[in-house]
């Protein structure tokens, strides 16, 4: 997953009305974003695994395990990342995500119009 450059590692303080800019309430762009920050989650916790499997061996136990550094760097990558509810609240703001309301079943998205 490609983080972009320009999100805060550090939470910000914002303001309500900008969350109930796109979908006129807040508690369905919490959702939206609560969403959107577990899928990141999910992506980025593959993309761990997968990389930190090259460094394990089928016959390492508890007692046979050493520190690699590239596995510790890579470990050190990922914890300096953004949170993903952080990820996700920039993403919604910029209006980079899609959503779909149940009830109609209307697209709606919160990018702008170009």
């Amino acid at each position: 997953m490609e983080i972009k450059k320009n999100i805060p590692s550090n939470t910000i303080t914002r303001k309500l009305v900008d969350f109930d800019r796109e979908t006129g309430n807040v508690y369905e762009s919490v959702n939206i974003i609560a969403r959107r920050a577990n899928q990141i989650s999910a992506e980025l916790k593959a993309e761990l695994n997968r990389k930190l499997a090259d460094f394990s061996s089928p016959t390492d136990t508890m007692e046979e395990t050493f520190e690699n550094r590239e596995q510790i760097e890579i470990s050190r990558y990922y914890e300096r990342l953004p949170k993903p509810a952080i990820i996700a609240t920039e993403e919604f703001l910029s209006g980079e995500i899609f959503y779909k309301e149940g009830k109609d079943g209307e697209v709606h998205s919160t990018a702008q119009a170009k």
